[in-house]
């Protein structure tokens, strides 16, 4: 049912004999044997261009104050250092390891020594290409004679994040390699309660992995008292084995809600993951949500625009992103595109913070500064809204410089998942279905949320998700990213 196939070939392709393997040759083969229409594009040096990604900003920020600190710190007669990022935390490496490594992956592959090639790279990198071998499959493999087929569904719940179409087209490729029924829950747990359920074959999910948007839809419902028995219903009359939950923070609610009530419902008593997926990245367990990389280069990409058009007129803007309670994608943005200012909900709005910022930034204009820039969270304060700030700027501003207001509103949400969050989707996604499998082949019944903490992947139990919270606010107690003020500070402008 393919309509179209694309290959991909690295310029430095070789194949097991070590001959070169060239894009002309793979279209020869394409046309002679299979018959096919085939065209080569070349990308080049096509690239190294363009603007830097959010990611590609914030990393090379990141990076460069992490330098400039062990160059500080460091004595003259330690050995060179390599900075660099793993597991989304910055490390440091002996510089001299790092080349002698690099090489022997090179000297490996002219040894054909293909499998210790892949060793050298690193378990992401040798994990990635086994994940790639499966889903770009035209069909799952036979499931061996005699491996018990069991039935786990997909849902989402929460708001709209890019990457949810990628994790479930990771869902059912990996778990119909597996051997499993993979079931698609549509309208999140509102369809979970009225039984809107089916199945999803290999070809069912084709192309989902650039789209944008959630195909089998998401609604931030979360259910209580009655629905609760009602889908404990339709679970055991869809023979429910396990549930992949990836959402945001009614996702996580919902989740916690059937697995404290499955003493209640036997059918309830089932293994359940849930996978940050969540523009805001206000959900516990994890450093990083699935979905914010795309909402930070929407920001940037507005921001920049909004940017062009200040410089010419002399003018601040005051331009407010999503979030809810948690000041993740202000921070992030302020830092990708050198704002003035950023105002959190975790830190709040005083008015001597205004009149600090306003002071600031007419001296700035006064020494031929031609544009100001500060990024607010749609809920750091209730009294000092966005229009009351730029309210207050156009007054204070005089003639000095004048005031403008951006609310960027649900473009934040939309969009094509950009690449980090493919890969990122991807790789959770393949981490889920292994657990959910490791469950289902022991017999357990453990629960778990996925993500990145302390620069390991990995699993907490979803008993103690009220413990990691702040139940006043939604947002996680431990946010490590917050740590990135003094940065943001050291940064603005």
């Amino acid at each position: 049912g393919r309509r179209q196939s694309v290959v991909i070939v690295a310029e430095g392709a070789r194949d097991r004999s070590g001959n070169a393997i060239t894009a002309g040759q793979i279209r020869t083969i394409l046309e002679t044997e299979l018959g096919e229409d085939a065209r080569i594009t070349i990308l080049g040096h096509v690239q190294r261009g363009g603007a830097p990604s959010a990611f590609d900003r914030y990393l090379a920020t990141m990076l460069a104050h992490a330098a400039v600190e062990r160059l500080l710190e460091d004595e003259p007669e330690k050995p060179p250092q390599l900075i660099g990022m793993n597991g989304n935390r910055v490390i440091s490496s002996p510089l001299m390891e790092c080349v002698e490594r690099t090489q022997a992956v090179a000297d490996r592959i002219k040894e054909h020594d293909f499998d210790g090639a892949m060793l050298l790279r690193g378990g992401s990198f040798r994990d990635s290409y086994q994940i790639l071998q499966t889903i770009q499959q035209a069909a799952p493999r036979p499931t061996p004679a005699g491996r018990k087929r069991f039935r786990f569904a997909v849902v989402h719940a929460g708001g709209l994040a890019p990457g949810m179409n990628n994790a479930v087209r990771a869902a059912v490729r990996l778990g119909l390699d597996r051997g499993h029924t993979v079931l698609a829950v549509k309208n999140g747990f509102r369809g979970l309660r009225d039984g809107d359920i089916r199945e999803l074959g290999w070809m069912d999910v084709s192309g989902w992995v650039s789209y944008g948007g959630a195909e089998i839809g998401t609604n931030r419902y979360v259910p209580t008292g009655d629905a609760i028995a009602q889908i404990a219903d339709q679970v055991a009359a869809h023979r429910i084995n396990g549930l992949l939950m990836a959402g945001g923070w009614a996702g996580y609610e919902a989740a916690h809600q059937l697995h404290r009530n499955r003493q209640r419902f036997a059918a309830l008593d089932i293994p359940i993951v849930c996978m940050p997926m969540t523009i805001n990245n206000d959900v516990p367990a994890t450093e990083l949500s699935i979905g914010s990389d795309t909402a930070l280069n929407s920001i940037m990409t507005d921001v920049d625009k909004i940017r062009q058009s200040a410089v010419a007129s002399r003018r601040v803007f005051v331009v407010e992103v999503m979030g809810r309670d948690c000041g993740y994608l202000a921070l992030l943005s302020g830092l990708t595109t050198g704002a003035e200012r950023t105002y959190l909900p975790e830190e709040g709005i005083t008015l001597d913070d205004l009149t600090t910022d306003i002071h600031g930034l007419a001296e700035g204009f006064h020494s031929g500064k031609r544009l100001g820039l500060i990024i607010r969270n749609e809920n750091a304060d209730p009294i000092y809204t966005t229009g009351f700030i730029t309210s207050l700027l156009e007054k204070e501003g005089g003639e000095l410089f004048d005031a403008r207001q951006a609310i960027l509103g649900h473009l934040q949400e939309g969009g094509d998942p950009s690449p980090f969050d493919r890969i990122h989707a991807t790789k959770l996604t393949a981490r889920c279905v292994e657990f959910l499998s490791e469950q289902f082949e022991s017999g357990g019944r453990a629960s778990a949320m996925i993500g990145y903490q302390s620069g390991r992947l990995q699993f907490t139990d979803l008993t103690s998700y009220p413990t990691l919270i702040e139940h006043d606010v939604q947002r996680p107690v431990e946010e490590r990213w917050m740590e990135r003020r003094r940065l943001a500070r050291i940064m603005r402008g």
